[in-house]
């Protein structure tokens, strides 16, 4: 067994990514999580009449009302970047072999992140000083209609902020391959609008 105490600080602010309607979170969002206890989790962390607004997509609170990330939003970075890494490896841009990365040698890696890769604390608090913020932005869509275009809004934790989290290898031969994920946080990050370098982040390991 391999633990790795990590520290991850964010270069561009942070979007949350829950339903502020509590409903429609429980409905359809929380159904997705692991367990019936994960769904009662999510619905009772964003039942915060201050935080909830119907239209955006915002953080749950803790019992001290600070933001967080729940474990398994953690892990499904880690799929991502396990997914999107393993494309890389074993060719070059001209097609020629080249060295192959780590998350190039794991095979059904997602049954490897859910039972042999494990994040700690289960609520992970955001650590920033100031408020909250909000971010909008247009979404459009073509549809047979033609185009429409909507006004996304998300609360936001400004750049700058870090969380403290245990990240515990059943098999420390993974260590490598977390590490290289954790890597690619600083081109792809966590949350809403990734695609457009939101939660984006560095990180360091930490006694």
């Amino acid at each position: 067994m391999k633990k790795l105490k990590v520290r991850i600080t964010f270069t561009e602010e942070v979007l949350g990514t829950c339903s502020g309607d509590p409903k429609l979170h429980e409905e359809f969002v929380a159904s997705k999580a692991p367990n019936a206890m994960s769904m009662e989790e999510e619905v009772a962390a964003l039942g915060v009449d201050e935080v909830v607004r119907n239209g955006m997509t915002v953080f749950p609170r803790d019992d001290q009302g600070r933001p967080f990330l729940w474990d398994y939003q953690i892990k499904g970075f880690f799929k991502d970047a396990c997914s999107m890494l393993a494309r890389c490896g074993g060719k070059d841009s001209s097609g020629k072999k080249s060295e192959v990365n780590e998350s190039s040698k794991i095979k059904a890696f997602k049954k490897i992140i859910d039972g042999l890769i494990f994040v700690k604390p289960r609520q992970i608090p955001f650590i920033f000083e100031g408020q909250v913020g909000s971010c909008q932005r247009p979404l459009r869509a073509q549809t047979a209609q033609g185009e429409r275009i909507a006004i996304a809004n998300s609360e936001t934790v400004p750049a700058g902020a870090y969380i403290d989290l245990e990240i515990v290898l059943l098999n420390g031969d993974y260590e490598a391959a977390v590490l290289e994920w954790l890597d690619y946080g600083s081109m792809r990050g966590i949350g809403c609008w990734r695609n457009a370098g939101k939660g984006t982040f560095e990180y360091e390991i930490i006694n």
